[in-house]
């Protein structure tokens, strides 16, 4: 027989299994496989094993076995890999893909909508009601945040900033959790816990706008307020996706549709991390410290120019990779022979 027509008869099965070892090990384009894409992969990894034992047994031309032996060696890398954590992978999933889908998650628009509505509509209320912030905040909590910008940030020792940072860590880390974990609930619960941050937020924000300390207030709170504010609509987000797909299951059992929600989920988890620690930073160091007003406002103004550039950045970075040839991709042998 002639080896032409085994490799016309192998060289389709051998590219399919070549194109999704090359899928399988980009670190975006892998999270697209299907359940079924795998359960096909291992099939035609199994027949390649089979080809190249053929191989040896029936003395193929060299270039053929070298071949095999690349195509099944990168196969079975792919499906025995160790599930380990990749730093590359999530600085991409980060950096790249996650704002990619941001600007079309249906769901943080919805927190993103909700929870600015609630804060500027509480922040109108307090502003022209002073009646309106004691009723939702509190009398005496009030007093107590007003007493606290009663004078200008005159600076601290650095112990202190760093004992403060690490309070604000986890205030911050408070919050993120009660808006994610109540998302769970269906959903419902992140829309409650959503609203009630927007409101009680907006209402402190408005009266403190009225007040004869507004001046502190807003130096204390320029600097931190888009990356505090965003984590927080980040973490309702997150929790809402993750609720919503005990409900809206997409013809999925509920135990695949929260897992591959949990999927778009971490990554809007990991990021609000990130802005929560930031905040608290600039919190504990800028935001008290003997600066003038106006570089804390620059401080603030940076931070909201790097969320932006955050979500611009996919249209500067192509991390695709589609285009280029998949390094380690094994070279198909000329058919022109024949078996002996």
């Amino acid at each position: 027989m002639e080896l032409s027509k085994i490799l016309a008869a192998k060289r389709p099965l051998w590219q399919e299994l070549d194109r999704l070892c090359s899928t399988l090990a980009h670190p975006i384009r892998r999270r697209s496989v299907s359940a079924e894409m795998i359960t096909r992969f291992s099939s035609l990894y199994r027949a390649a094993c089979a080809d190249l034992a053929l191989a040896d047994a029936y003395h193929f031309p060299p270039e053929t076995v070298r071949y095999l032996h690349q195509l099944v060696g990168r196969a079975h890398n792919q499906l025995y890999r160790a599930k380990s954590f990749d730093v590359r992978a999530w600085f991409v999933e980060l950096f790249v893909e996650l704002p990619r889908r941001l600007a079309s998650d249906r769901i943080l628009w919805l927190a993103f909508g909700l929870f600015f509505g609630m804060f500027f509509l509480s922040a109108f209320g307090g502003l022209v009601s002073p009646d309106f912030a004691r009723e939702v905040v509190g009398a005496e909590r009030l007093d107590t945040v007003e007493s606290s910008f009663s004078a200008p940030p005159r600076g601290r020792d650095f112990t202190m900033d760093v004992a403060m940072a690490g309070f604000y860590v986890f205030n911050n880390a408070t919050i993120g959790l009660r808006c994610f974990v109540l998302g769970l609930f269906w959903g419902v619960g992140g829309l409650y816990e959503t609203m009630f941050n927007a409101v009680v937020l907006g209402a402190v924000f408005g009266h403190m706008s009225a007040s004869d300390n507004a001046k502190h207030f807003f130096e204390f709170v320029a600097g931190h307020s888009a990356f505090e504010l965003t984590a927080v609509v980040l973490s309702a987000a997150a929790g809402m996706r993750l609720g919503f797909s005990l409900v809206f299951t997409e013809g999925y059992s509920r135990t695949d549709s929260l897992r591959l929600a949990g999927q778009r989920a971490m990554p809007m988890v990991g990021l609000a991390v990130l802005l929560f620690l930031g905040a608290a930073g600039i919190e504990g160091f800028v935001s008290p410290a003997d600066l003038p007003p106006v570089l804390k406002v620059v401080v603030g103004a940076a931070t909201a120019a790097l969320l932006a550039a955050y979500l611009l950045l996919p249209r500067w970075l192509d991390a695709d990779g589609a285009r280029r040839p998949q390094r380690g991709s094994a070279k198909l042998p000329d058919d022109r022979a024949t078996l002996g």
